[in-house]
């Protein structure tokens, strides 16, 4: 594939288009893959709801508010930029009726070992608009951009108290590979999950 073209999977169609806008519907699922003039890439997963790539500063605020709200993390306004400033192209927003509803932020980097790392830091849903498969569509979309950045692996951490969350992640083909006991500043452990891609 050509530095011109893009390649996204959506639950489990691939589907390409040029850098110039385009729509392709997939035959699998009622999903519309379109590309801007400026290289960020959205689709529709229906009910209204829209996937696109991270586009600037403007974004910012309503993720990071979204992720305040929801993680029990405090996060400084340099967290979310040392991201999404590095890897813009992993970090993704759901947006209903012009308004971002979720989002994900994502980064890649060698591990100790070798292999390419991508990691999953942080993911949020606006509670009115959860149980829609917005979630999941913010991960498929993360995964799909750092399998393009040939990742090796996918990584993250999830509150073992979050049921909902480890469901989803381990339908997505995603191992618990480590309890992380008292991880978060709350007290509570997570269990660090892995996704091999290779």
């Amino acid at each position: 594939m050509s530095d011109n073209n893009i390649a996204l999977e959506v639950q489990g169609t691939a589907t390409s288009t040029s850098n110039t806008t385009t729509s392709t519907s997939t035959a699998s699922t009622d999903n519309t893959v379109e590309e801007k003039s400026d290289g960020i890439v959205s689709y529709s997963i229906g009910g209204g709801v829209v996937i696109r790539g991270y586009k600037d500063e403007n974004d910012l605020p309503r993720m990071a508010e979204l992720i305040a709200r929801d993680l029990s993390e405090p996060y400084s306004v340099y967290t979310y930029r040392y991201f999404l400033h590095t890897w813009p192209q992993l970090s993704h927003v759901a947006v209903v009726d012009g308004e971002i509803v979720g989002t994900i932020i994502c980064r890649l980097s060698k591990h100790k070992r070798g292999a390419m790392r991508g990691y999953i830091a942080m993911i949020a849903v606006d509670e009115k608009q959860r149980r829609k498969g917005i979630g999941t569509a913010l991960v498929e979309a993360s995964i799909a951009a750092l399998k393009k950045m040939d990742a090796d692996e996918i990584t993250l951490e999830a509150e073992v108290t979050n049921k909902g969350a480890l469901r989803t992640y381990e339908k997505l083909g995603f191992l618990r590979d480590k309890l992380l006991y008292r991880y978060y500043l709350s007290g509570v452990s997570a269990w660090r999950l892995k996704l091999w891609l290779k």
